[in-house]
């Protein structure tokens, strides 16, 4: 047997091989994670600069979009992410086991970023507490609502830790519904519609629970305390389930601004 101090260190791409991933992350020196999310980035318009700005990134899962705040010149960042009830674990829905922070540590060591910039917690978002976490400029709620039982009460938890702007993504049922017939099948023309899946009704995974339409997404946005928001689709024509999402962006005026919707 070879002596542990002998053995040769795993490379950075035999690191990545041997772990799970979901989102697809640019490293230094051309590598990149062979996850598949997100899909587009481009469509969920995130600032090209986001500097000084304190940054909340919601179910961070290997980091895509905690990564992303730092390289537009956030300040700071805090990932959190919940893999505690299995009922809710998008890793045992993939069949991923127990998940752990290997991925995101490992990208963020890669990408260099400080480790008191860049900061992940375990914890539910219902816990989050203003005078635990203190607020942020900005929170990035991207790809979670539609996985909670209580989705408006996760908005409103989060506007009490936030102080400006919220941006939002979700599945959406304009294009879709699992219970009118599918793609092409949902609820056009900005009805005010959520759908309720107490099993697997979307997408096979039982780890859905809701489905808004992007209008009933940004009246929740605006009720949960955003005064503006500004809502659109990732397609107009989506080919399948998987590209039938919506955008929100809620923003809370600031001293001497006025609504501009």
């Amino acid at each position: 047997m070879i002596p542990l101090w002998r053995r040769p260190v795993p490379t950075l791409f035999e690191q990545i091989a041997a772990l799970p991933w979901y989102h697809r992350i640019a490293l230094p020196d051309g590598i990149v994670t062979p996850g598949w999310a997100p899909m587009c980035a481009q469509a969920y318009r995130l600032p090209e600069r986001m500097d000084g700005l304190r940054v909340l990134d919601v179910g961070t899962w290997d980091g895509y979009w905690a990564f992303e705040a730092l390289k537009r010149g956030a300040s700071e960042v805090l990932g959190v992410d919940d893999w505690s009830d299995p009922a809710d674990s998008r890793a045992v829905a993939h069949g991923q086991g127990v998940r752990s922070w290997e991925t995101f540590d490992l990208c963020r060591a890669a990408l260099g970023f400080d480790e008191a910039r860049c900061q992940r917690r375990r914890m539910s978002l219902f816990d989050l507490r203003v005078d635990d976490v203190g607020t942020f400029d900005e929170v990035l709620f991207y790809g979670v609502l539609y996985h909670l039982r209580y989705p408006l009460l996760g908005l409103d938890t989060l506007s009490k830790v936030c102080s400006k702007t919220i941006r939002v993504e979700s599945a959406a049922l304009d294009d879709f519904s699992p219970y009118r017939g599918g793609v092409g099948c949902g609820y056009a023309g900005n009805q005010m519609v959520m759908e309720f899946y107490p099993g697997a009704q979307y997408g096979k995974l039982d780890t859905n629970w809701w489905s808004p339409t992007i209008q009933c997404l940004a009246d929740m946005v605006r009720a949960a305390g955003w005064e503006t928001v500004t809502a659109w689709k990732l397609t107009d024509k989506p080919a399948n389930c998987g590209q039938c999402r919506g955008f929100v962006t809620g923003h809370k005026l600031q001293e001497g601004e006025t609504r501009a919707d």
